[in-house]
């Protein structure tokens, strides 16, 4: 019953606000759009529609904010109207009362907010779809940010998420590829995202997580979170000083490099792709500052993507297969990670993936849409029944939030030539001797304690009555002396290597 009213409010809110016109603007549905207008002549459509599309947004509540602000960085696929209109979302949208902010905050503290804090702001400095900011002043002297949970928010995404839910359960029954797709899988990533949105203690641990990364990079700033002061409805941390990254013609005038913080932009990407496994994945320009110094600010983490070592070595084969237009390397990668079937035409789908990118090489950032792209990938996977991956799908909203950030700041900007060397240093790290001399370090505590057990386990194994399940362990103990052999064979021949690289230089000394 709660879904179906929802639903209702949702139609209600089309309605009353004109969107029907996007939907029935085809000439197909004439008739249909005449009988709209008619049952609704009472209704006024005085305001721009990209302002009606706004109001729409916000009154639908954060999963359809978000939505906004996602579309509010493709200026390259939205007119020029509605895509500034919606760039208000990302950090204009309508606060709540001061003094629901001022209830929550006491209830959590369990004392008036003049015992917490030494000032306290009422009026919101800036307001999201879940939560808004306020500034205050601890009693040591030291000013920050206070972050504040909305009232009831749990309650509208719950609702939201459960129409969404149904609607991806449509797609994968009604349509031909709706089960290749997994709308239901990527729904619930979405859902996952969004609950943790919802625990400010957990975006707290991520903005440390996130620092403690980039703590002596000279490209990031993170706040320091003031743990004593958090709670799940309530984050405090340090206040950063700077400004919008929207704002480009401000940055000029501070003296900031724009190509220079453009590539630096780049570069953080893939660092917390790559190195980390661990990025912001919401990097709207609302939630992005720059500094005197021409350094990034971050700031709200509330959804943040991780990645495992396998997905790490998958995206770097591809990225890296891309750069150097090695679309064979491609299309093996899809089809060894199982996500094209194992009877995929290699051929074919090498010459499918080289139609979609071979354009796009050697042109400005300002000449390739990444939207565009993306569509024309997707018809290709389509094509050759390549499955969806929802562990992914944060990381490809977050590379059209980076494509857009980098197309207002410096549309010439050669995404390919700054990330090819990042990407290639970060696989010769993974793939080359330092990552044999890394994995040994790491692993060799595990062998201090495995090797000495060794032989009572084989003699135990060996005494023991024979079955299904001993045959099986025995087999894991053989496959993992031999693993531990190879590795002690390989560094036995990194040590030779060595040794024999020092005896040739003191014989020509």
């Amino acid at each position: 019953m709660l879904r179906l009213l929802r639903l209702i409010k949702i139609l209600a809110v089309v309605f009353r606000f004109g969107l029907d016109e996007f939907f029935l603007g085809h000439e197909r549905v004439r008739s249909l759009r005449v009988l709209l207008q008619a049952l609704l002549f009472w209704r006024s459509l005085a305001r721009p529609r990209a302002e009606r599309l706004r109001l729409a947004l916000e009154a639908l509540g954060p999963i359809f904010v978000k939505f906004g602000q996602v579309l509010s960085t493709r200026r390259d696929l939205l007119p020029t109207d509605i895509a500034d209109e919606l760039a208000r979302l990302q950090d204009q949208v309508p606060p709540f009362s001061s003094q629901l902010a001022l209830e929550t905050l006491r209830r959590v503290y369990g004392k008036p907010v003049t015992e917490v804090f030494r000032e306290f702001s009422p009026e919101a400095v800036a307001s999201a779809s879940v939560a808004q900011v306020h500034l205050a002043v601890l009693h040591d002297g030291t000013e920050v940010a206070v972050k504040v949970l909305r009232p009831g928010i749990a309650d509208v995404i719950a609702k939201d998420l459960a129409l969404l839910d149904i609607a991806a359960g449509l797609i994968e029954t009604l349509w031909a590829d709706g089960k290749r797709l997994k709308p239901r899988e990527v729904v619930a990533e979405f859902a996952r995202h969004l609950d943790d949105e919802l625990d400010l203690m957990r975006e707290a641990a991520n903005a440390s997580q996130l620092r403690r990364n980039f703590e002596d990079s000279p490209l990031l700033l993170v706040p320091e979170v003031y743990w004593d002061y958090c709670a799940p409805e309530v984050m405090v941390m340090q206040r950063m000083r700077g400004t919008p990254i929207s704002q480009v013609r401000a940055l000029r005038e501070q003296g900031i490099d724009i190509q220079k913080l453009a590539r630096a932009g780049v570069e953080i990407f893939f660092t917390q792709v790559f190195r980390d496994g661990f990025f912001h994945a919401d990097m709207h320009p609302g939630n992005i500052f720059v500094d005197r110094e021409g350094r990034y600010i971050a700031l709200d983490f509330g959804i943040m993507g991780t990645l495992t070592d396998v997905d790490k070595n998958y995206l770097a084969r591809n990225f890296l297969a891309f750069f150097r237009r090695d679309y064979k390397a491609v299309a093996v990668a899809h089809i060894e990670s199982g996500w094209a079937p194992r009877d995929t035409n290699l051929q074919q789908f090498e010459a499918a993936i080289r139609t979609v990118c071979e354009p796009i090489f050697d042109r400005p950032l300002k000449e390739i849409s990444f939207g565009r792209v993306l569509l024309r990938l997707f018809q290709t996977s389509r094509r050759f029944n390549v499955e969806v991956q929802p562990q992914l799908v944060m990381l490809q909203k977050t590379l059209l939030n980076i494509e857009g950030l980098g197309r207002e700041l410096d549309p010439d900007l050669d995404l390919w030539q700054t990330a090819k060397p990042f990407l290639e240093r970060w696989m010769s790290e993974q793939l080359g001797w330092r990552a044999l001399v890394r994995q040994v370090r790491e692993e060799a505590p595990n062998w201090g304690i495995l090797l000495p057990q060794l032989p009572r386990l084989a003699h135990q194994a060996l005494t023991r009555p024979r079955g299904p399940a001993l045959e099986q362990a025995m087999a894991r103990l053989l496959d993992e002396q031999k693993r531990q052999t190879r590795v002690l064979w390989a560094i036995a021949g990194l040590l030779a290597a060595i040794l024999a690289s020092l005896v040739l230089a003191a014989a020509q000394i």
